[in-house]
């Protein structure tokens, strides 16, 4: 399943010409291309899907979200292809907050 994931933006960069984010998802950092919101600054939070940042969104609805794809088993799935975090894992993670 592939899902659109938010994250919180930690870090901006350019790599070969392309604005690039380090991006965490309650723990996970990865990389993210910013081609589709070029604008977004450092601490905002953005959904991402297949490597790209595909829109804005309030840190409450971040935080809700992630803890909903975490509850359901999916977040690791998404992020790395690694065994789903439990509910235990995601809340001293700081996902659920």
């Amino acid at each position: 399943m592939c899902l659109a994931v938010p994250g919180r933006v930690v870090a901006i960069g350019e790599r070969d010409g392309t604005r690039m984010a380090e991006v965490d998802f309650g723990g996970v950092r990865k990389d993210v291309c910013l081609q589709y919101l070029p604008d977004t600054t450092v601490g905002e939070y953005v959904i991402v899907h297949v490597g790209f940042a595909i829109q804005r969104l309030d840190e409450q609805s971040a935080l809700e979200t992630l803890a909903t794809i975490a509850r359901m088993g999916l977040l690791a799935e998404e992020l790395d292809g690694g065994p789903a975090p439990s509910a235990r894992d995601t809340q001293t993670e700081g996902v659920n907050r």
